[in-house]
């Protein structure tokens, strides 16, 4: 099955709420945890106990494993494979963007069949230029994983040179998206804190992963403000497979994760937030 088909069969089978993993040391103490490899191994375990059978999508932030060194990039491998066993689609938060063979490298890296650290989709900066990209989009295609590109983030720091390129990544993608059923592998990072929707996602035909729901102040309201009702319809299947509509996939970490280190806790706490999307 092609990414977009298995993220819609998941969304209707789990919900549309994507939870991040994002075991930062703060959190890590907060949980009675020491701050080593150990402690790691013990906080992701825990995530894939509370929300492998849960979430549809789940998305580990890559640097915070990377930051241990070799340990902390076993207990990610451990971490893609438990929740992937229990069912849930893995969207590892990378955010890598290069050129030539390097970006060949990264696909190898996180797209192909045989990698260890293989999730079903990464996040991609585009910022040198979309056409970088290629070694990641012909990867994914090629092993049926997925792209979500940034494209209008709510960091303020990057407003500027988003609002000059966004929409350019925006066609980019939809480009890659068009004419495939039931729906593109090449999805877009826009934030849900944004004040205005300032691109057009009307032609995109692909996943929208929308952080910022939750401790960083978006709220439902917000959602429906940005993306309007093309989330809804599109997993209900009230609109055609080929409308251009989108999903959208909005982002809870730290709204979810300061209920651990219990699983049943945060498993109530997420189940709570997903109704709250819904």
């Amino acid at each position: 099955m092609t990414f977009g088909a298995r993220l819609l069969t998941a969304i209707r089978q789990r919900g549309p709420l994507c939870v991040g993993v994002d075991p930062h040391p703060e959190l890590l103490a907060a949980w009675g945890l020491p701050d080593d490899p150990f402690g790691l191994a013990r906080f992701a375990q825990t995530c894939v106990d509370a929300f492998g059978k849960e979430a549809a999508v789940v998305k580990p932030q890559s640097a915070f494993f990377e930051s241990y060194g070799a340990a902390g990039i076993a207990v990610l491998e451990r971490l893609i494979e438990g929740l992937r066993a229990a069912g849930a689609l893995v969207l590892l938060d990378v955010k890598r963007g290069d050129i030539g063979s390097t970006m060949a490298a990264y696909a190898r890296a996180y797209l192909s069949d045989k990698a260890p650290l293989a999730a079903d989709a990464i996040t991609v900066s585009p910022y040198l230029g979309f056409g970088s990209l290629r070694p990641a989009v012909e990867m994914a295609t090629e092993t049926g994983r997925g792209l979500f590109v940034l494209a209008r983030t709510s960091n303020p720091d990057g407003h500027e040179l988003q609002r000059r390129v966004a929409q350019d990544i925006v066609d980019a993608a939809a480009e890659h998206n068009a004419g495939r059923e039931p729906l593109g592998n090449v999805g877009l990072v826009v934030g849900a804190t944004l004040p205005e929707l300032d691109i057009d996602l009307s032609r995109l035909h692909g996943p929208v992963l929308a952080p910022g729901f939750g401790a960083q102040g978006a709220t439902a309201d917000d959602l429906r403000r940005l993306f309007g009702a093309a989330s809804a319809e599109r997993v209900s299947g009230a609109q055609s497979a080929s409308d251009g509509r989108n999903v959208v996939l909005p982002t809870s970490s730290r709204d979810i994760l300061r209920h651990g280190p219990d699983p049943e806790a945060l498993r109530a706490a997420f189940r709570r937030v997903a109704a709250d999307v819904k």
